[in-house]
């Protein structure tokens, strides 16, 4: 492969996209935040079965990502709530087509869950 098809590869819009949400919970997460802003407690229970360790470094790579934000409200305790920046709902716009597609063809394919 020539220098200049694995730069293309690096390059291409898929690989980047799941560069940032390739994991099992960002997609999750990303769904669950563009039903509102959530605090760290509400996202943890909408997101479901994830450690409070996984879903603050989940959290912390989409924020430091620029596709969720983070805003810590002044007082005590301190209450911190985190939303999709305008490139996180842009994302989530686009992951629709790749949900329906994975329903679909989880429909079609016997033991594909």
């Amino acid at each position: 492969m020539t220098v200049q098809a694995q730069n293309e590869s690096v390059e291409c819009g898929v690989n980047v996209v799941f560069d940032l949400i390739g994991t099992k919970w960002k997609p999750t997460i990303l769904w669950r935040l563009d039903e509102g802003d959530r605090r760290f407690a509400e996202l943890r229970r909408a997101v479901g079965d994830i450690s409070e360790k996984v879903l603050a470094a989940q959290l912390r790579e989409l924020v430091r990502d620029g596709l969720v934000s983070r805003t810590a409200h002044p007082g005590f305790p301190l209450r911190v709530e985190y939303a999709l920046t305008e490139q996180g709902a842009e994302l989530n716009d686009a992951l629709e087509a790749v949900a329906s597609w994975g329903d679909r063809y989880a429909a079609a394919v016997p033991g594909s869950t």
